[in-house]
């Protein structure tokens, strides 16, 4: 391993200690962030169950999976939220003046959202078990792993519009928003689509999220061999590459 990689991979891991210190002091954050997809496991769940005349338990099989990437896909879109901050306080500047890696300030930051989520996504699965749940462990485990790539990904681009928006705020929020739930409802995460509108299939179809929840259902639900798990990996892997490549430039750009 050469020199600049070592470096690049020891500043990675201070800035990812750095990052999840204040989530250790105070968990308190990430408990409250719970409360979203529990309500979701309450009260979609039993809806999906009366839809279609499933047990709760086989809804459950089809529901908790999908409720894991919403989970993770809200907790990453919001991350530059906290850069934003950094940035308008003056914090990270302070950062921008050690001899820490950019790219380690990224990676870092990134990685830093996926242990809480991993936390969330056991709670969430042992909660589901109580009612009949039971995914495929291994599964679950490179369920998890392909989910880690995504959140990286997706947190890296919410990085960069942190960035992007640091003179204007307000223009975080407004793509945040207007791209976040479109992503979620056309991804099939809560609800079916068989029954929609062509049109909304289509761009389903269309959506990079619909092959990682497709994929996460087959995993979950033990069937490793599908067709959607080796999709859903690429789709995370291309998203982890891309918010990576912008999410570096432009840290190196924000001195």
């Amino acid at each position: 391993m050469t020199a600049p990689t070592t470096r690049v991979l020891h500043d990675t891991r201070n800035v990812l200690v750095r990052e999840l210190l204040p989530v250790l002091r105070d968990p308190f954050s990430m408990i409250f962030s719970l409360l979203q997809p529990l309500v979701f496991l309450a009260f979609f769940g039993p809806l999906l169950s009366g839809m279609t005349g499933l047990p709760l338990a086989e809804s459950f099989q089809w529901f908790v999976p999908g409720i894991i990437v919403m989970s993770t896909l809200f907790g990453t879109a919001m991350a530059g939220s906290n850069l934003l901050f950094e940035l308008q306080s003056g914090s990270h500047e302070r950062m921008l003046v050690t001899p820490v890696a950019r790219s380690a300030l990224m990676v870092g930051r990134a990685l830093k959202e996926m242990v809480p989520l991993a936390v969330q996504a056991v709670v969430i699965t042992l909660v589901a078990a109580i009612f009949g749940f039971r995914p495929h462990v291994p599964g679950m485990v490179l369920g998890l792993a392909v989910l880690a790539v995504f959140g990286i990904g997706l947190g890296a681009l919410s990085y960069s519009l942190g960035i992007a928006s640091r003179e204007r705020d307000w223009m975080f929020w407004a793509v945040q928003q207007a791209l976040i739930f479109p992503l979620m409802i056309l991804s099939g995460m809560l609800l079916p689509l068989e029954a929609a509108p062509r049109w909304m299939q289509l761009l389903s179809q269309a959506n990079p999220l619909t092959y990682l929840v497709e994929a996460e259902r087959a995993l979950f639900n033990g069937d490793l061999a599908a067709a959607s798990v080796w999709q859903g990996a690429l789709a995370a892997g291309v998203l982890a590459t891309l918010g990576l490549t912008v999410g570096i430039r432009m840290m190196r750009r924000s001195i």
